[in-house]
């Protein structure tokens, strides 16, 4: 009895924490496609450029993200990889922990499995979505999902600068605090609000499916399981039916 209980409490404890560390704002629901080879090759396309500065998929390489999304050898090298790295390695950086240190003050996290340790792509989408111009930050950017995140809005080119109503309020404790409102674009970007908000999804799509590459695999495979399963048990029950008949 008592193995039992830890192994629930084991269970629903991470989740609790997750939980409780979630965002103070709702997020918004979106449906990653990793069949939309389209989206994940724009998506590819803006980590490269955008993320891979500061951030690694250590786990995926080349040459995989390549044959999955119908990429050309040649053209991945050629306009996705911007080291000298052969097309069999690792999606590593150059920068190193201790220099990223300095600038940032914590190394930036390897994004191989991000999605998965947010709950979801819908974390990631929102807190792309959510950077707001705070001249206290030392980068001048803060973020209603993550607040006072040490990352600067690198797609703030695209975006443009976003500016929310501050409310401050007075919660049941008697403490006041300051509530984000609504948010606006005040300085556009080169991207439109639609144009930016298709590339970000296109950049989620990317790193779920780098999260999880055998997910329409595992669908597929999962379906041809769950149909032999099916067929095997009629043809289990005909024939125990056919071994019991004389007895009966």
């Amino acid at each position: 009895m008592k193995k039992i209980v830890l192994t629930i409490l084991f269970t629903v404890l991470p989740a609790m924490g997750l939980a409780a560390g979630g965002p103070s704002v709702p997020l918004m629901d979106i449906r990653a496609d990793h069949t939309n080879k389209e989206s994940l090759q724009h998506g590819a396309k803006i980590y490269a450029n955008y993320c891979m500065g500061c951030h690694s998929v250590k786990y995926m390489r080349y040459e995989r993200i390549a044959d999955d999304l119908g990429i050309p050898h040649e053209l991945m090298q050629e306009h996705l990889n911007f080291s000298d790295k052969k097309i069999g390695e690792l999606m590593t950086i150059a920068v190193d922990e201790k220099t990223q240190k300095q600038w940032f003050g914590a190394p930036p996290p390897d994004l191989s499995l991000i999605t998965r340790l947010k709950g979801g792509p819908d974390w990631l989408f929102t807190y792309m979505m959510s950077f707001y111009k705070d001249d206290s930050r030392p980068f001048g950017m803060n973020n209603k999902v993550f607040k006072d995140v040490g990352m600067p809005h690198v797609m703030v080119d695209a975006q443009g600068v976003q500016e929310c109503e501050k409310h401050v309020v007075t919660d049941d404790e008697g403490k006041e605090k300051t509530v984000i409102g609504d948010c606006e674009i005040t300085e556009a970007g080169y991207m439109t609000a639609e144009e930016y908000e298709i590339a970000v999804y296109d950049l989620t799509n990317f790193l779920d499916y780098v999260a999880e590459p055998y997910k329409e695999d595992r669908k597929r495979i999962g379906l041809w399981a769950l149909l032999y399963a099916f067929i095997f048990t009629i043809v289990a029950v005909l024939l125990n039916n056919e071994y019991w008949r004389d007895i009966h």
